[in-house]
Formats: structure tokens, C-alpha cells, sequence
């Protein structure tokens, strides 16, 4: 499985940002798929998760309001969509997907790991 992640960048405060991962590997569309954030000397966090069908969503209570998460099966692509960006949001961020079609924020649950996109937001 190889999971590719793009669109960090530098932002300002309250903008946006849209991160895509793209799949390749096995049927996307049997598994959940998350994404999670590692700030420096930090250890990784959960952000979103998203389940097999898309049905089922998941948050982190610091982005919930401001992130979406959601999948396309049809490109083997699932994306986050951050609004209203705060610099506490600064990170890098990782797509993950894991073994079974249900959601979970336990970075263990995961057994694939995409490469990070850096998202900075400057105050």
C-alpha cells in the first residue's frame, strides 16, 4: 500500500487548506482512512477519520467546526478540508489507513502511513 499526501503549505491565520492522499495498494474502499498531525517535539496526534463508506465521521475535539474530512472511492482519495487555520494548527500531517472499515483515533489501529505534508499557519 503507498498513500500519498499533498497540499500543506504556508497559511495565514484564519485560512484554508485542502490535503488530499491518494491510495494506491488494495481496495480503498474497504478501509477507514484518518489523518493525523505531528507538531515539533510533540508526539503524533489524531485529527479525523473517516469510515470505509464515508458514512461515519470522526473529530478531534480542537478541529471539530473547522475540519472536514471526506473520501472519494471512486479515486482512491481521501482529503481534509481545514478551515478558520490557527497557528496552534501547525504541523506535519500524515494520512494513515487502517485494517478494518471502521473508524478509530488510536494511532496504533493504523497499519499504513503516507510520507507528511507540512502545514504552517502563521499569526
Amino acid at each position: 500500500v503507498q498513500l500519498q499526501a499533498s497540499g500543506g503549505g504556508l497559511v495565514q491565520a484564519g485560512g484554508s487548506l485542502r490535503l488530499s492522499c491518494a491510495a494506491s495498494g488494495r481496495t480503498f474502499s474497504s478501509y477507514a482512512m484518518g489523518w493525523f498531525r505531528q507538531a515539533p517535539g510533540k508526539e503524533r496526534e489524531f485529527v479525523a477519520a473517516i469510515s470505509w463508506s464515508g458514512g461515519t465521521t470522526y473529530y478531534a475535539d480542537s478541529v471539530k467546526g473547522r475540519f472536514t474530512i471526506s473520501r472519494n472511492n471512486a479515486k482512491n482519495t481521501v482529503y481534509l478540508q481545514m478551515n478558520s487555520l490557527k497557528p496552534e494548527d501547525t504541523a506535519v500531517y500524515y494520512c494513515a489507513q487502517r485494517g478494518t472499515g471502521n473508524t478509530s483515533d488510536d494511532v496504533a489501529q493504523y497499519d499504513y502511513w503516507g510520507q507528511g505534508t507540512e502545514v504552517t499557519v502563521s499569526s
